[in-house]
């Protein structure tokens, strides 16, 4: 199905212009008609009228108004006629009817958010009040942003994380968009749902040891927490291979929240603080011995004290116990022989 843009309908004015001339003739022709019935002629005159007026209401059915960035697909007894896009006052066939089946779909998109789609209307029958809705059948071609459920997705290590995105898109084939698919909103939030786990299952939630993200038989250092931004790209353009067909165009996909599940965050947070005091205690290991080497060859330099092996050792000990220590030394001076 081919989009086949309407440009030369815009003469909705001169349509309401010679509707309304039309109505005003049919009213001074019933007051002529009444008032000289007793002519062939003026009788003739006043059944026009008054038929014109029964059913010439019938033409303003023709009148279209479209604002920027917004679009109506046409169809006259089920074959598609084409598509209003730009903005302007249109008329059309009265017995088009617009087509949109995403039109009462409603989701956490910024397109679906006061929208003004559903306009209910009060009527009154047999003196109760009955709400209905009138449903706007225009289709938006504007930027909206899907903001997709968080899920829960097992990363390539098997641990559980929850992870939420927001996609960036529009609508730039009407026709495909209508007719390739049932409900073409549905039919994106499906798919990023999909797209998302497809993508997530091939990357650890923080950086792993012999982990393939990219498909090449080679190790890499790629990760949800630390690659965020190749990950969103990859959503991106797996959503996009998906929706062409739809008539969608996929701008930008953003990992919006990322976490670990919460039956094993608490134990995650024991491992990485586990992980960072080990890293803490190597580096300040590596300063101790650092500032033991240079103690003892300061000394030997200097010539401050001669120390024989059993006594560096000592030494060697005491300073490491201060140094690497998790609380302050409380040392005991020695005020007699070194020996």
């Amino acid at each position: 199905m081919k989009e086949k843009v309407l440009s030369n309908k815009k003469n909705g004015m001169p349509a309401l212009l010679l509707t309304v001339f039309l109505y005003l003739a049919a009213v001074a022709g019933c007051v002529i008609g009444g008032i000289m019935v007793s002519k062939e002629r003026t009788a003739a005159v006043l059944i026009v009228s008054i038929v014109w007026l029964s059913i010439g209401w019938f033409p303003l059915m023709g009148l279209k108004v479209l604002k920027p960035q917004e679009a109506l697909v046409l169809t006259l007894f089920g074959k598609y006629t084409g598509t209003l896009k730009d903005a302007g006052f249109y008329y059309v066939n009265p017995f088009s009817t617009s087509v949109n089946p995403a039109a009462k779909t409603k989701l956490n998109q910024s397109g679906d958010v006061d929208s003004g789609e559903k306009r209910p209307l009060s009527l009154s029958i047999n003196g109760s009040a009955v709400n209905t809705e009138s449903v706007n059948k225009k289709l938006s071609l504007k930027i909206m942003t899907l903001n997709n459920n968080r899920q829960k997705i097992n990363d390539c290590l098997g641990n559980p994380v929850e992870i939420g995105i927001a996609v960036t898109w529009r609508v730039i084939d009407t026709a495909q968009a209508v007719f390739n698919v049932d409900n073409y909103k549905e039919y994106l939030s499906l798919q990023c749902d999909g797209a998302l786990r497809n993508i997530v299952r091939n990357y650890p939630y923080d950086v792993a040891p012999n982990v393939d993200t990219t498909g090449d038989g080679i190790a890499d250092e790629g990760s949800l927490r630390g690659s965020s931004e190749i990950v969103a790209s990859r959503i991106r353009d797996e959503i996009q291979k998906k929706v062409t067909d739809a008539g969608l165009e996929v701008i930008e996909a953003r990992i919006t929240y990322l976490a670990y599940a919460p039956e094993i965050a608490a134990v995650m947070l024991q491992r990485q603080q586990a992980s960072a005091i080990i890293d803490a205690r190597k580096m300040i290991v590596d300063g101790a011995v650092g500032m033991v080497e240079m103690a003892l060859e300061r000394l030997n330099e200097n010539q401050v004290v001669d120390l024989d092996e059993e006594r560096k050792a000592a030494m060697v000990s005491n300073l490491l116990v201060v140094l690497c220590g998790s609380h302050d030394a409380q040392p005991i001076v020695n005020s007699g022989s070194l020996y």
